[in-house]
Parts: structure tokens; sequence; C-alpha cells
């Protein structure tokens, strides 16, 4: 038993010393390797330095065209300290104000070159700003461009709307419950259609528009479709060539509105009577009203 203990301590002691000779092992060959480098680092510098030697004593000629390259080169770090009016430690002495505190001294540094430019840079641009915005009025103050935008966004949005009511057809359009369209749709309704209608729309060569009877249908899709497409039998003209979908869509709330108006001289019903519960939803609530 004694003997198997110390086997096993001794064992146990051999690998402590291996971990132990290995960790130093590998702090030896790390310093050794540093060693290697800085040796290999110093021995180029020095051949290098060795050859420029031979060079300037062998070929001066060539070393010198050398010189006068290097010479040539542009010292960006000398114009970064003029840039940023640095001066190195040697000359502190000559910038150093004669007073003291406490052994303490202050160096009368410059302002630097940067600094100034930005700063008479600044006052150049107020002037100018102040002379062209508010002295002559050559440029827009905020509230001016504030209006000029609202103005071409007013123009972009009339431009949008009319190409959107250029979009209606007979499939597409309702009843304008504000009534804007049908105001819009007198002027097209006195341009084009009092010939045959009359002025209120109490009929002549056509048929009366302000009864409840209606010879191809009272909905306002039917409207759109017989002003768009015509009736040649009746004599009916197609105006899709003349007015815009827009336009068509206006006269027909216009005329949508006429109805019930009993205007003087009406003409007498032509076609199929059309009760008001038939007629279009905003209508019927309008005779209810």
């Amino acid at each position: 038993m004694n003997t198997i203990l110390l086997t096993v301590d001794t064992t146990a002691k051999t690998a402590e010393w291996y971990m132990g000779s290995g960790k130093v092992y590998n702090d030896v060959l790390i310093i050794a390797l540093i060693v290697v480098m800085l040796v290999l680092l110093s021995s180029s510098i020095v051949v290098h330095r060795a050859i420029n030697a031979i060079i300037k004593l062998t070929m001066p000629d060539l070393a010198a065209e050398e010189e006068a390259k290097r010479a040539k080169k542009i010292d960006w770090q000398a114009r970064w300290n003029r840039l940023l009016s640095l001066r190195p430690l040697a000359e502190e002495k000559d910038i150093e104000i004669d007073h003291e505190y406490d052994g303490i001294k202050e160096l009368n540094n410059p302002i630097p070159a940067w600094f100034n430019a930005l700063f008479y840079s600044t006052l150049a641009f107020g002037i100018v700003y102040l002379l062209v915005y508010h002295v002559f009025s050559w440029g827009l103050t905020q509230e001016q461009e504030y209006n000029h935008e609202v103005a071409v966004a007013e123009k972009a949005k009339q431009e949008y709307l009319a190409q959107a009511a250029n979009l209606i057809d007979e499939t597409s359009i309702t009843v304008d419950e504000t009534g804007s369209m049908a105001a819009s749709g007198k002027a097209v309704f006195m341009s084009n259609c009092v010939a045959c209608h009359g002025n209120a729309g109490e009929g002549g060569i056509g048929p009366n528009l302000t009864d409840d009877y209606w010879l191809h249908g009272a909905d306002i899709k039917d409207i759109f479709k017989v002003v768009k497409y015509g009736v040649a039998a009746k004599g009916m003209v197609p105006w899709e060539q003349t007015l815009t979908p827009g336009q068509i869509a206006e006269v027909s709330n216009y005329i949508l509105s006429l109805r019930g108006s009993n205007p003087a001289n009406a003409k007498e019903p032509q076609g199929e009577k059309i009760s008001v519960a038939e007629a279009s939803p905003m209508e019927a609530g309008a005779k209810t009203d």
C-alpha cells in the first residue's frame, strides 16, 4: 500500500515538474524570438545605413541625385505645423511672456491660421447674406420661399385633380355631393347645350331635363353615357371629342341638379317616368329634405 502511494506521489510531482518546465520553456522561447527580431531589425537598419554610406563613397553622383529628390519632396509635417501655428519645444523660450505666477509661465501662442481663415470667412458670408437677402432683396427670404412652395404645390394639386377628373368614365362617375361639379357644369351647359335644351333645361329641340320623364335613364351614369356617346337616332351628337371627361362629369351633375326646378315654358314630358325613389341616393335625399 505504501509503495502504491509513493508511486502516485512521484508521478504527480513528475507531472507538476513537466508542466512548470514547459511554461518556463515557452517563456524562454518567446523571449528568444523577440531578441532575434530585434537583432534582425537593428541589423537591417545597420545594413541599410552601410549601403547608403557605400553609395555615397563609390557613387557620389547617384547619392547627390537621391538627396536632391528627397529635398524636393513636400514636407507635409512642416506645412501642417505652420497651418496650426505649432512651434517646436526648442523655441518655447522665444514665445514666453515676461510675467509668471507661482513659477508658472505662459506662452504667447498666436491664433492658428485656420481659425483666422474660418473667422474672417464667416464675417464675409454674413455681410454677403445681409446684402443679398435684406438690403437688395436678390434672394427669397424664408417666408417668400414658403409662399413660393405653397403656390407650386397648389399648381401641382390642380394639375393632378385635372388629370384625375379626366380619368372618369360612365362606369366610375358618381354624384358630387358637394355641388362644386354641378356649379362648374353650368358654364359647360350654357356654352354647348342651351341650343337644344333651353337656358333652364326646359327643352326645345331636345327633351325637357327638369321633369321626372327620361328617355335613356336618369342615373348619373346614364346621363354621362348619353352626353359622351350621343344618341344618333334622336339627333343627340356625341361630345366626347369636344368635352373632356371632367367636363362631361360636371355637366352631367348640373343636368341632374335641374330635376324638379319647374322652369317656365317647359316642354311636354317624353320617355319613361322615373320616381325620386329610383333616382340617385343623393338626389333622393335632397328631395326628401
